[in-house]
């Protein structure tokens, strides 16, 4: 009677153990698995011997140490300046770029997994590098131009490169619209784009420059406007010859506007002199009055 027909009339069921099975397929037995060892052994913290970023990674990651992610930063922050200073001739000032650049290495560090055993200028140089042209398709254009076009722009600028040394001449729109796979159309949109990159002060002289020396361009054409004053001195007269009555409006108007004199003034009122006189005297006290009053 065989085992299972033993098991079977014993009631019981039957059970085969895993050394029972390795035993009977004759294969070599396999040591026991410790319940603590996994496929990746846990991060150990580090001794003294090891790098100083792996030790204040440690501490950031694993004690929330904040004063060792500062130390990360300054740390590492002559790598931030080394990737800026690739992008400076972009018309962006150096110290700008590396602020930007900087916010990419706080974000490298603060996701950094430490048990994935890479170091973290592996991690943080595509991340800065990728800050600081965010920064620029976003943020470095003078006009909001869309993102297919910039990065078309940016495609057009290698190519010309290229095919200037291969061609010895300058390409033409047909061929960087084949090197580029787009219409010309989309490339003599892109290459005009490029120039809404950056802007000119309307102030600045013909070499786009900010010298003193150069004459303002706003200086070069127009004239001073005449009729502002008059227009201004027509505001504040208003109020004192709406006190007037016509003639009396009529006769300033001989006198001041035209030219007349007394005698002009009274041959073609049909008044004597004398009385012209007066009239302009006290016309000329009612204005005042009028003017010079709160209301």
């Amino acid at each position: 009677m065989g085992d299972a027909d033993q098991a079977r009339e014993g009631g019981g069921r039957m059970t085969r153990n895993r050394e029972d099975i390795i035993a009977k397929a004759g294969l070599e037995p396999v040591p026991p698995i410790e319940e603590e060892d996994t496929l990746t052994e846990p991060v150990k913290r580090p001794s003294h011997d090891d790098k100083l970023d792996h030790q204040l990674l440690y501490k950031y990651h694993r004690d929330g140490d904040l004063h060792a992610r500062e130390q990360l930063i300054t740390l590492y922050l002559p790598l931030v300046r080394s990737l800026a200073r690739r992008y400076s001739y972009r018309g962006e000032q150096l110290e700008d770029l590396v602020q930007v650049g900087c916010i990419g290495l706080i974000k490298a560090i603060d996701r950094f997994d430490i048990e994935r055993g890479v170091e973290l200028t592996t991690y943080a140089t595509p991340n800065i590098i990728g800050e600081i042209k965010r920064h620029f398709r976003d943020k470095g254009w003078a006009v909001r131009v869309p993102r297919g076009l910039q990065e078309l722009n940016v495609r057009l600028s290698k190519l010309i490169e290229e095919l200037t040394v291969q061609l010895e001449r300058s390409p033409t729109i047909p061929e960087l619209a084949k090197a580029a796979d787009a219409t010309e159309e989309e490339v003599l949109e892109a290459l005009e784009t490029g120039q809404a990159y950056s802007s000119v002060s309307l102030s600045s002289g013909p070499s786009g420059g900010d010298d003193d020396s150069e004459l303002d361009p706003l200086e070069s054409f127009g004239v001073e406007e005449e009729m502002y004053a008059i227009t201004e001195d027509r505001a504040v007269l208003a109020p004192g010859f709406a006190a007037l009555d016509e003639r009396e409006r009529f006769i300033l108007h001989l006198r001041f506007f035209e030219g007349l004199t007394q005698s002009q003034i009274a041959s073609r009122v049909g008044i004597s002199q004398m009385h012209v006189s007066r009239l302009i005297r006290r016309s000329l006290q009612k204005i005042k009055q009028e003017i010079g009053s709160p209301d």
